[in-house]
């Protein structure tokens, strides 16, 4: 009987995201609270900038768009924000920085091997792919085991699972 897998990945679908982006800007353009304080939130290449006249209204700029990207099925662990989340002046203005994060970086597919190994089934074994993580084992009940283990772990990034096969 042939090994069965699966590969654990951590991507993010840009349309989603751009989606609950243009959902935020019409609610900033329509809320009361946001009138008149130069609350914005726009693309800026890769990254997300959000900006606001006070710190307070760009934390709440934050807040509508992770509340978008909830609605939309996004994890916000896939959002890092620069300086700690903290807003910065820039002139008149503050500014909050927020890029997506793309794949699994060495150190983070190495500890999911290791937690895999330590916690998981016996035959299963583990491969770092790149920025992926292939996961294979003859017992598909096993396979299942382990994505539910990696469910449940408290992860600094968000994981999905493609080609389970």
């Amino acid at each position: 009987m042939a090994d069965s897998s699966f590969d654990v990945v951590s991507k993010v679908d840009r349309q989603e995201v751009a989606n609950a982006l243009t959902q935020a800007q019409k609610e900033i353009a329509q809320r009361y609270d946001f009138k008149g304080v130069g609350a914005s939130l726009e693309f800026s290449g890769d990254d997300i900038v959000m900006k606001a006249n006070s710190e307070d209204r760009c934390r709440a700029v934050l807040d509508v768009f992770q509340t978008k990207l909830v609605k939309r099925n996004v994890s916000l662990k896939a959002l890092s924000l620069s300086n700690d989340g903290t807003p910065r002046a820039s002139g008149k203005e503050y500014r909050l920085d927020a890029s997506l994060q793309q794949g699994i970086s060495q150190d983070n597919a190495k500890k999911v091997a290791k937690l895999i190994r330590d916690e998981g089934p016996k035959t299963v074994k583990t491969q770092i792919m790149g920025d992926e993580l292939r996961v294979t084992s003859k017992s598909r009940d096993d396979l299942q085991a382990v994505q539910r283990l990696l469910r449940d772990a408290d992860l600094d990034f968000a994981v999905q699972f493609t080609n389970y096969r």
